[in-house]
């Protein structure tokens, strides 16, 4: 099933780069505290964990600019496609997903639901892929 999203392909894409991003750098406290000493900041002498890395907080800004920046119905339409990824809704579904999307976008806090969201990346990307659509031969996003 093909389709047209309302939102920019090239902004699709930029979400599902920086979600990865994101996702391999969540906080973790799997040392119970203890300091990580397998990655070197330089700047600062510091040890960092891979997964602990406040250097690049920047990320999580980004996406959650980049989610924030877009309207409600690209908002809606972002969440949808996660819905269809996730096996919450079918591509056929399509306009009950958007339907449902549109009033969760409008009772707000949608941005953090999307940070929060386990394997946004994945999700959204299957989504689009049940549309046929694909970051394939999509610019340089970084």
């Amino acid at each position: 099933m093909k389709m047209d999203p309302l939102t920019p392909l090239d902004t699709l894409c930029r979400i599902i780069l920086r979600a990865r991003e994101y996702e391999a750098q969540t906080p973790s406290d799997y040392d119970e505290g203890e300091g990580a000493d397998n990655v070197d900041d330089d700047d600062s002498g510091e040890a960092l964990s891979v997964l602990d890395d406040d250097i690049n907080d920047g990320v999580e800004e980004e996406l959650r600019a980049v989610i924030d920046d877009l309207g409600e119905d690209q908002q809606a339409e972002l969440l949808a496609f996660c819905w269809v990824g996730q096996g919450t809704y079918e591509a056929s579904d399509w306009d009950e997903a958007m339907a449902e999307a549109t009033d969760e976008v409008a009772a707000g806090g949608v941005v953090d639901q999307f940070l929060e969201m386990p394997m946004l990346a994945s999700v959204l990307e299957a989504g689009m892929a049940a549309f046929e659509l694909s970051c394939d031969g999509v610019g340089d996003l970084s």
